[in-house]
């Protein structure tokens, strides 16, 4: 009995640091790791005290009296590091709650009484998802998603905003993680209206610096004539900027899209005719689509999308290049997809693409006259018709962006015009 103490109580001693690696293999924040280093020191005092209750009350030789007084020194330690991990648990500002495998409240924290609205004693033992019914979460609990839940109003303050995570410990354990994001909101508020503002301001005084370019005749004085090209072009690039900022803004701010029937073949038309108008005859362009499927969704919107795919084909392929558009069904629903020859994109790139103004490069950019920020128009524009976008790509043989829909947004091409 002595030899099995010892040995809880030694494994007791790596608790910490097997939590800590648990969490940074996790990617788990630091307060799953102190929630689960407090489980794995719950779990040793509990047998500790259960030996002790069990052994008989004679008496001990010395050397066993002194093993016996080393565990209880030991013991006592344990039981301050369990204290000093409920406390900190208990102070952080993130709501935590310990959920069994049912899904049953096993133990929160005090941000869990501010954020979520859980009570001592009586919502111990219950089931969570039952306890906040008839909100997101609630949703979210019942269902298989193990996705983080992003920006939902908080069951116990509806001016409060949460962003929530699952994190499993163990194959009996849930640990749910709720983070106030309302002050990250605000911030984020104030860049959207930052932005728009100035980009609006930013459209007059453009307006009427191009207009008097447009006005300068190189001709009359032949030594500026470069310099008054460069103007018009950066002007011009300049104001694309602003428009691109504006459309940003104003996708930012609309929670839904007003749906019409999109006729796909029409909109495939229009996208090959710019590519044409761009491309000046140094492409070949080809269009692959199917004429038994048009989509549910916004005309403006998704030209506005599928013409930043083709034209970023067209800017990044070299002459004598091939650009193909295809639009077909597939098992998971429907398909918009740009193929091009073009340069490719390294792996290392891919994930940032839709990230504003970012550049794969930045000389190759200004000299097409893109923006960085079409792919980041693309990506809000598919959020707001629940879609995403896909990237496949290789430096050297071209890239493949394709716009992927559920199949609820299929439409029979008929029915227009029934």
């Amino acid at each position: 009995m002595r030899l099995t103490a010892a040995r809880l109580a030694a494994g007791s001693a790596v608790a910490l640091p097997v939590a800590a690696a648990l969490g940074h293999a996790l990617n788990a924040p630091a307060t799953a790791i102190a929630i689960v280093a407090t489980l794995a020191l719950v779990t040793v005092l509990a047998r500790l005290r259960h030996l002790e209750s069990r052994m008989p009350a004679t008496a001990l030789s010395p050397s066993a009296a002194a093993d016996a007084a080393r565990h209880a020194l030991r013991t006592r330690r344990l039981a301050g590091q369990l204290r000093a991990l409920r406390n900190a648990a208990a102070a952080l500002p993130d709501a935590l709650v310990l959920l069994d495998r049912e899904g049953r409240v096993r133990w929160f924290n005090d941000a869990a009484v501010r954020l979520l609205g859980l009570r001592r004693p009586q919502d111990r033992r219950i089931m969570l998802s039952a306890r906040l019914a008839g909100s997101a979460i609630a949703d979210w609990l019942a269902g298989s998603d193990t996705e983080p839940l992003d920006d939902v109003p908080a069951p116990a303050d509806a001016a409060l905003h949460l962003s929530l995570s699952l994190l499993p410990i163990g194959r009996d354990q849930q640990l749910l993680i709720a983070r106030d994001i309302s002050n990250l909101n605000r911030l984020e508020q104030v860049r959207r209206d930052f932005v728009a503002n100035v980009s609006h301001e930013l459209r007059t005084p453009l307006t009427v610096i191009h207009g008097y370019l447009e006005l300068l005749d190189p001709e009359d004085t032949p030594e500026l004539e470069p310099i008054i090209g460069e103007m018009r072009l950066q002007s011009r690039r300049m104001a694309q900027i602003v428009e691109d900022l504006l459309t940003l803004s104003r996708l930012e701010t609309r929670p839904r899209l007003v749906e019409e029937h999109v006729a796909m073949r029409a909109l495939l038309a229009t996208l090959r005719k710019e590519a044409e108008a761009l491309s000046h005859g140094r492409h070949t362009i080809e269009i692959e689509a199917e004429d038994a499927v048009d989509l549910l969704g916004s005309l403006k919107e998704l030209h506005s999308a599928f013409s930043n795919l083709v034209s970023n084909a067209v800017r990044y392929t070299p002459t004598g290049g091939r650009i193909g558009i295809r639009w077909r069904r597939t098992p998971e629903g429907l398909e918009f997809a740009v193929t091009d020859t073009g340069y490719g994109i390294p792996a290392s790139h891919q994930a940032r693409l839709t990230e504003r103004f970012y550049r794969v490069s930045s000389s190759r950019s200004r000299e097409t006259g893109g923006t960085g920020l079409g792919l980041s128009i693309v990506k809000h524009v598919l959020n707001l018709h629940q879609a995403r976008l896909t990237i496949a790509s290789e430096p050297g043989r071209g890239s493949t962006f394709a716009a992927l829909f559920g199949s609820e947004r299929a439409l029979d091409p008929g029915a227009r015009d029934a």
